[in-house]
């Protein structure tokens, strides 16, 4: 099994999480689009990491590798076990991908205005400090277990302060900074780290 890694992608580290939570022996070559052999980037039709192959199959879709992975190796379990609950996390992982992912992305290439890259910088703000009450409830995002929602959305907390956006400390946002600080002391997140990830937390 080999996992073509971007050193600095927040989908990449996704998987990357995955990896270390459930201690899986493979080759993870940490890489870039610029420097990944042709033959390996024409896997996924977007021509983007991260790629991961397992004997004759290769998959480029980062949620389809973290339920593959969860599925072929079920230890610790990454998703629940009953079907509502396993469809929550499924569709709380849609929304962070479909309405969080797109803001980090255009954040990270900043190819806007500042006015527009401000305006982003707002609306995820709002976005993710909206969801710091259900942390009263949960000891993780909506669950009282690790899962792959925390995957996604763990990445995307460490890259905050690069991306120019500080979650204010006050009581609302308290229960949000508590599940982000002890995600972030996770072995499996920190061993889930490239060096240029590492690198993101001075400037936290």
């Amino acid at each position: 099994m080999i996992l073509y890694s971007d050193r600095d992608d927040h989908y990449s580290q996704r998987v990357r999480i995955v990896f270390a939570e459930k201690d899986i022996s493979a080759e993870i070559i940490e890489s870039d689009p610029e420097s990944t052999p042709d033959d390996i980037l024409s896997i996924s039709p977007y021509h983007k990491l991260p790629i991961l192959i397992d004997r004759d199959l290769a998959i480029h879709d980062p949620c389809v590798m973290m339920e593959y992975l969860d599925e072929r190796f079920p230890h610790p379990p990454l998703l629940p076990v009953y079907p509502v609950a396993r469809a929550n996390c499924r569709t709380l992982m849609l929304r962070i991908n479909r309405e969080w992912c797109p803001m980090v992305d255009s954040l990270i290439a900043a190819d806007k205005s500042d006015k527009e890259l401000m305006k982003i910088r707002e609306e995820l703000l709002h976005e993710i400090s909206s969801i710091a009450p259900t942390f009263k409830e949960f000891k993780f995002f909506m669950s009282e277990e690790f899962t792959l929602v925390d995957c996604c959305f763990a990445p995307i907390l460490w890259r905050l302060p690069s991306l120019g956006i500080k979650l204010p400390v006050n009581r609302h946002l308290k229960p949000l900074i508590d599940y982000q600080n002890s995600v972030f002391e996770r072995p499996g997140f920190l061993d889930s780290l490239s060096s240029i990830e590492r690198d993101l937390k001075s400037s936290q």
